[in-house]
């Protein structure tokens, strides 16, 4: 017998042993070696990491598909594993050898401080791992893979090497975006845009050699200057002075008239405190409309600035270093083409200070030699570091570059030509957008832990870059005799002494951005570069599910390494799921203190309340408002199955294998398969779609509304009889049934389907197996449309009289009268079957035939059959209709101040893009509140 209520947290566990040791998710099980494969791989989570809401919704939507696919009898691969994560998993043993008081990573060394991170990977690092069982992740475990195991390295290795050899991979010194805590170049995802209130400093740059121009001071109606003042000097704007002493140009719009004569004159200005003579370049970089129409140009310290040097072939002056402080002294750069001095002298007195005290000494400098125009409030967005939370340095550095923009033209190509297709399909433009305009690709980081680039420098600085140390000792070998640095006998010596040799060559220090592993992750997963049977089985995959915002730094890349190293796209599609958000449209953050923890509503609701609630707000490009209630509120749907499973063990309902669903007579038992058919139909559409919520919109429909409140409902009195009726076809009916919803069920609600699937064959026919591999409904054929046609009527018809009785305010306890008016012959021989059902469960005191209404009833009409309920003598019908009249007006009045809201272009501007949206939905449930008292001012006679 089931128990009184599901409990979750007492099966969940158990359920889930029961899956793994019966190897239930494993791809290529015996029984599936001719199957169709199917095959997603993870989008894999930091071995650092925890499970996040997002981390819920993703692998949620990823195994809805894979228990979807398996139950449809494909051979599904789940490809799990999880990425190094190379700054946040260095930051963190760096953290606890800090906490335990041992040696820091540069007093402990490199070798010891990677074996002191593997340690702590073997210990600590299956956190989320672990966190996406208690999920009910169907992985296949036992292909488990990490970004550094040996395999994955040695793709990573394969993939760098060979790009290096085909001119993709160089090395170049660029801007980066540098985290001086770390020391490391970081990518644009670690990085962070703060708001933070500073100041603009207006500074005077002196025009050399005497220059002056006119300077326009006011201006007429039209724009037009009339009145203009000498000047012998250029103002910029800055909100960072400290970096003025690298500027190299001042920049001026080529169109904008108060600088053309300078321009065109060749005329330069005289850096202060430094002395340098700086061209003005005409660039559209600079904004006429902005100031004073001219910036300073940092090339070396600014990403804008980066590009406006190399258009005119700027000098690119590092005047930081990498802790940003300034490195002024023995700084051949900034010292080149500057006259010694005591200016100069001042300059060079703020060596070694901190970008901080910088600023404000340069500011200074700047007062004493009133140089400086004017000060002004100004707040703006300044990044910094996602785990150090230091201000982000945009430095010109040496580092390792991926050619992109080669690589991206056949990514480009794929996703045109239909070959990758996004869902949804306005996520195309992004990609689009990112690949066309994108930037050599940043791959070296200044870590330990990571894939060491295998690059090595040659006595002369050459590099040679190869799979192995012994493969670059030869290509070093070869070179230095080329070179006349060592003669052949010398490398006949040198080769044959490994103690030597190795000191040869030295190897590039620096590790690859985790990004660029990740990138391989479809087919190093499955065995490449080895010619494995996986690759040629599961690749390409067949659905990629992630977030939008890694298109750029995940989706996009995986595309251009896949389409380079393999023969077709990584991925037939891509679905980007939208963010989790609070119940108010919130972005989730600590500081705002609204994170919801995704274990916790597991613990506290079970992990289908959890799954379902997600799926079931999973529309194509709507983010998720989240609210606990939501949660609670699927977990009272499992209730609610559980209990419609115990109620029909109490009525007997035991599954009978003779029972052939197209053979059921009576006309309910033959509704309710053809609705378990169609409902099966419209589930299966809305996954192969995607459409995620509208799967288990459909599924909850039907377990809740038609199975338990209608067929159950209706159903009773058969079980209630004496005779047998159609007692035993109902009987096998509702089991068939039962058992057809836990299949549906079972991609959204592992746990609570596989244990009824279970608890159910206990006093029936035992199970094949385990629902997890059960097949998935087939029910074509068994529509039956006189059925539902005479079902879907007595549904209708009660679900009219019911909507009436409470938009009239009907006392619950009345019984009233229904009239059919001019009802037809069948209409007629319906109300004799469903006479006593119709009154119990539209509580009706009987049912009438006329040819017309009775005076003072509301009218309905189903399915072209007209009901009329006389109300008069039961409400006021007069006092109902200006009770109604007000709730409208007042419905109305609130659409109207939503309006006022959204007319507001200064209330669009400045409103947080949840708190608009929570406008807008206010505003669509008044309209709604709004039609529904119309239609029942309408019953009334009464004109809206």
């Amino acid at each position: 017998m089931l128990d009184n209520r599901f409990d979750p947290a007492a099966v969940e566990d158990r359920i889930y042993r029961t899956w793994v040791e019966a190897d239930a998710f494993k791809a290529g099980r015996p029984e599936r070696v001719g199957a169709d494969p199917y095959c997603i791989v993870i989008p894999p989570p930091n071995v650092t990491g925890s499970l996040h809401m997002g981390h819920a919704l993703n692998n949620t939507l990823q195994d809805i598909l894979c228990r979807f696919e398996r139950m449809r009898g494909k051979d599904v691969l789940w490809q799990v594993g999880t990425d190094h994560a190379g700054i946040a998993t260095q930051m963190v043993v760096e953290r606890q050898l800090a906490e335990r008081q041992l040696p820091g990573r540069r007093d402990m060394g490199r070798g010891p401080f990677v074996e002191r991170v593997w340690a702590w990977k073997d210990e600590s690092g299956g956190t989320i791992i672990n966190q996406l069982k208690k999920l009910g992740a169907s992985c296949d475990w036992s292909r488990e893979r990490f970004t550094m195991d040996e395999g994955l390295s040695r793709a990573v290795v394969k993939v760098f090497v060979q790009l290096y050899k085909e001119g993709l991979i160089y090395k170049d010194k660029r801007l980066v975006n540098w985290d001086p805590k770390f020391q490391s170049a970081i990518s644009d995802l670690e990085v962070l845009q703060v708001e933070v209130k500073g100041h603009l400093w207006h500074l005077r740059y002196p025009l050399a050699d005497g220059v002056t121009y006119q300077h326009p001071i006011a201006f007429d109606e039209d724009g037009q200057p009339f009145e203009f003042e000498t000047r012998d000097y250029i103002v910029v704007a800055t909100t960072r002075p400290e970096t003025m002493l690298g500027d190299t140009a001042v920049a001026v719009h080529p169109e904008d008239p108060r600088y053309q004569g300078l321009v065109a004159a060749g005329a330069k200005v005289r850096l202060p405190l430094v002395g340098r003579l700086i061209p003005i370049v005409a660039d559209a970089y600079s904004d006429p409309t902005k100031g004073t129409g001219a910036v300073k140009i940092t090339p070396a310290h600014d990403f804008n600035d980066f590009e406006v040097g190399r258009r005119h072939a700027l000098a690119m002056i590092n005047v930081l270093d990498a802790e940003a402080r300034l490195t002024l002294k023995d700084n051949a750069e900034f010292l080149d083409g500057v006259a010694a001095g005591p200016e100069l002298d001042i300059a060079l007195a703020l060596d070694g200070q901190s970008r901080e005290a910088a600023r404000k000494a340069v500011v200074a400098l700047f007062e004493e030699r009133g140089l400086v125009d004017r000060i002004e409030p100004h707040t703006n967005m300044v990044p910094h570091g996602d785990r150090s939370n230091v201000v982000i340095e945009p430095w010109l550095t040496d580092q390792w570059y991926v050619d992109a923009h080669t690589l991206a033209q056949p990514a480009l190509a794929a996703v045109r030509e239909g070959r990758t297709s996004f869902v949804p399909k306005n996520w195309e433009k992004t990609y689009f957008d990112w690949l066309e305009n994108i930037q050599p690709w940043c791959v070296s980081r200044q870590l330990w832990w990571g894939h060491q680039i295998p690059a090595w420098y040659g006595p002369d600085g050459t590099v040679f870059v190869e799979e192995t140390e012994e493969a670059a000792v030869a290509s070093a070998l070869a070179h230095c005799v080329q070179a006349g640095i060592i003669t052949d006998a010398e490398a006949r010596e040198l080769a044959g002494d490994p103690s030597r040799r190795a000191a040869l060559i030295t190897r590039d220090e620096d590790v690859l951005d985790t990004w660029f592993s990740s990138a391989l992750w479809p087919f190093s997963t499955l065995g490449w570069p080895d010619e494995t049977a996986e690759v040629a089985r599961f690749y390409p995959t067949s659905v990629l599910i992630t977030g939008f915002d890694i298109i750029f730094f995940w989706v996009a890349r995986m595309m251009m390494m896949g389409l380079h190293f393999m023969p077709e796209v990584p991925f037939k599609d891509v679905y980007i799921h939208a963010l989790v958000r609070d119940e108010k449209g919130a972005k989730m953050s600590k500081s705002k203190g609204n994170v919801i923890d995704p274990l916790s509503l597991v613990d506290q609701y079970g992990a289908d309340a959890l799954r379902f609630t997600l799926a079931a707000m999973a529309a194509q490009g709507r983010d998720i408002k989240l609210a606990t209630s939501r949660v609670e509120g699927y977990r009272n749907f499992a209730t609610k199955l559980w209990n419609a499973a115990r109620f029909a063990e109490m009525n007997e309902c035991r599954r009978d294998p003779a029972f052939d669903p197209r053979n059921a007579e009576s006309t309910l038992n033959r509704w309710i398969v053809s609705e378990t058919q169609k409902a099966g139909a419209e589930i299966t559409a809305a996954l192969e779609a995607y459409k995620f919520n509208e799967a288990a919109g459909a599924a909850y429909r039907f377990v809740w509304n038609i199975f338990c409140d209608w067929y159950l409902e209706l159903a009773k009195p058969v079980f209630m009889s004496e005779g047998a009726g159609w007692k035993d076809e109902t009987r096998a009916t509702t089991a068939f049934v039962l058992d057809e919803i836990l299949k549906l069920l079972h991609p959204f609600m592992p746990f609570l389907t596989e244990e009824l699937w279970a608890r159910t064959a206990e006093t029936g026919t035992p199970r094949a197996g385990l629902l997890v591999l059960a097949p998935w409904s087939s029910l074509a054929g068994l529509e039956a449309p006189e059925a539902e046609a005479e079902i879907g009527w007595l549904i209708e018809l009660v679900t009219e009289i019911r909507s009436v009785r409470a938009e009239m305010n009907v006392p619950a306890g009345a019984q009233i009268p229904l009239v059919l008016v001019g009802a037809s012959e069948e209409a007629k021989a319906r109300i004799v079957v469903w006479h006593d059902v119709l009154l119990r469960l539209a509580r009706l005191s009987g049912v009438a035939f006329e040819m017309e209404a009775p005076a003072g009833s509301v009218q309905v009409v189903v399915r072209s059959e007209t009901a009329a309920l006389p109300l008069a003598g039961i409400i006021d019908m007069d006092a109902e209709a200006a009770r109604l009249a007000k709730e409208l007006a007042k419905a109305m009045d609130d659409v109207a101040k939503v309006d006022a809201k959204l007319g507001n272009a200064d209330f669009i501007k400045r409103a947080p893009e949840e708190v608009i949206e929570e406008q807008r939905e206010r505003r669509e449930t008044a309209q709604a509140r709004a039609a529904r008292i119309r239609e029942a001012l309408a019953r009334l006679g009464k004109a809206a």
